[in-house]
């Protein structure tokens, strides 16, 4: 499995970033990142491009139209987390996504930049 950065979500993080849309959270990821259920219900009000900006990582193996393309979540559909960022940039380096980790890293920055 290859997984490449996904330049469009890192656009769309900054941009959010920016905005304000932040949740300078301390907590775990696993309480914020939204499930199955949650991905789903966005799924059918959105576009699989709009799910897709929400991942900083996308596996091009799969198809464009699966979910299981997208990886490396950072937000819940509304705001940028900190501690997503956190998650993606930790498991990016542990699998030696080093772009990926290198780009959460930037918009932890950024976030924490903007919450302060």
């Amino acid at each position: 499995m290859s997984i490449s950065l996904n330049k469009a979500a890192v656009t769309f993080a900054k941009g959010l970033i920016k905005d304000g849309k932040i949740k300078n959270d301390e907590g775990h990821w696993g309480q914020h990142n939204p499930g199955a259920k949650e991905e789903n219900a966005f799924l059918q009000k959105h576009e699989i491009d709009e799910y897709a900006q929400w991942h900083l990582g996308e596996d091009k193996s799969q198809n464009e139209d699966n979910k299981g393309r997208y990886k490396f979540p950072y937000g819940d559909f509304k705001t940028v987390h900190r501690d997503g960022l956190i998650a993606a940039k930790e498991r990016a380096a542990q699998q030696g996504y080093h772009d990926i980790e290198k780009a959460a890293d930037e918009l932890l920055q950024a976030l924490e930049k903007k919450a302060a």
